[in-house]
Parts: structure tokens; C-alpha cells; sequence
């Protein structure tokens, strides 16, 4: 997962590239319409990224990337669209101040754009909206990456429930071993990686993972 690390641009608009061509291929697989998956408005809402901002990076794009404060002014008055209370109302500043644990100055400084965020700021006002790590900080890329990959997720566990379903039909013992132990969705997941050599890392991982979990031989 990307949430909450910065990675290079080029970086992650390679892995954006990667993603969209995964979520697409599982929308296809499973017939999902790719506007429910590529919901632009969702895909802001979840990211922080403007919608514009969205379309044009999921179209392989570069619609610009603001500078820190600029990120931060506009993600907040996202959450600040977005996020309310359960009347329907926004959060007040001095309310988002209380539960940052800050002062009114400092919440309406922030808000205002009169004074810079530190990480400190950051991760309180996360933690208050109930938003993922890095929500206020990440490059538009990476942001929309991070909520791809979680529409990969959910879309993965649809799968998995599907071919769990078929093999419970068909009353397959060999498949139904796959599916539990979840030895496909494994090796889907690899087959997605671009060489070689990331699923050569990928079995050294499960291999180590193998060592650490083996139980002493009684």
C-alpha cells in the first residue's frame, strides 16, 4: 500500500498505470461495469483528489501537482464537504480544534491557509475525519492509487466469494482446497507483477514467511 509514504512521481504514476489495468481486468472478469469502479466522484471523495484531477490522470495525463499547502487547503475543504456530522451539518472549527486537540486560533489558521500544516497537524485532522494516513498529503497519483487499490480489494474478495461459491456447487474438493487456502488469489496477484524477478522476491517472501510460522517438530 502506498498510504502515508511519499513516493516519486514517476513512481507513481507507474503504479497507477499498473493498477487501473488490474481493477479493469478484474471488472471485466467478474462483469462489473467499469463506470462503478471508475466512479470519478467516488474516486475523489475517497482520494481527496479533484475530480478533474482524477479524470485526467485515469485518461494517463498530468493535470499538475499542487505544492503542500495547496494539497492540504484542498483536501481539507474536501473532508470538509464531505465528512459531516450526522445532522448533515459541516464540523465547525471549533469543533474539527477540540477533536484535533488544538486551539480555535490554530484550526482557523490552518483552514484559512494563514499558517503552514506540520505533519502533527496533518495526522491530527486525519485522525479526527477518520481518514487514512497521508489523506492530506499525498501527491494526486499516489493518493488515487491508494483508493484504487482498495476497489482492487473489495473486487478481489467479490471474486474469491464467486469461485468459492462455483467450487461449493460443483462440489469439487480440489478447488474448494484452492480457494480456502486462498492459493489463487495468490497467484493471481503474482501473475500481475511485470517480471520475473518481482515474483522471484514474491516467493522469497512466502518462503520466509513459510520459515517463521513452522511449528518445532515434536
Amino acid at each position: 500500500m502506498t498510504d502515508g509514504f511519499e513516493v516519486p512521481g514517476a513512481t507513481a504514476t507507474v503504479l497507477l498505470q499498473a493498477v487501473v489495468a488490474r481493477v479493469t481486468a478484474l471488472a471485466d472478469r467478474l462483469g462489473v461495469d467499469q463506470a462503478e469502479v471508475f466512479d470519478v466522484k467516488r474516486l475523489s471523495a475517497e482520494s481527496g483528489v479533484p475530480e478533474p484531477v482524477v479524470k485526467a490522470l485515469l485518461n494517463g495525463r498530468s493535470a499538475g501537482e499542487p505544492d503542500l499547502q495547496a494539497r492540504f487547503l484542498q483536501r481539507l475543504d474536501l473532508l470538509r464537504r464531505t465528512r459531516l456530522k450526522p445532522n448533515g451539518r459541516r464540523y465547525t472549527q471549533q469543533e474539527i480544534a477540540d477533536g484535533a486537540g488544538m486551539s480555535r486560533q490554530q484550526a482557523g489558521a490552518l483552514i484559512n491557509g494563514d499558517r503552514r500544516p506540520t505533519m502533527e497537524h496533518c495526522d491530527a485532522i486525519q485522525r479526527f475525519f477518520r481518514v487514512h494516513a497521508g489523506f492530506l498529503t499525498a501527491e494526486d497519483a499516489e493518493a488515487l492509487v491508494g483508493a484504487l487499490q482498495r476497489s482492487e480489494q473489495e473486487l478481489l474478495q467479490r471474486l474469491a466469494d464467486r469461485e468459492r461459491a462455483a467450487a461449493t456447487a460443483a462440489d469439487d474438493p480440489l478447488e474448494r482446497l484452492l480457494l480456502d487456502h486462498g492459493v489463487r488469489g495468490i497467484a493471481w496477484r503474482a501473475a500481475q507483477l511485470p517480471t520475473d524477478q518481482h515474483r522471484d522476491k514474491v516467493a522469497e517472501w512466502l518462503d520466509m514467511l513459510l520459515e517463521s510460522v513452522k511449528r518445532p517438530e515434536s
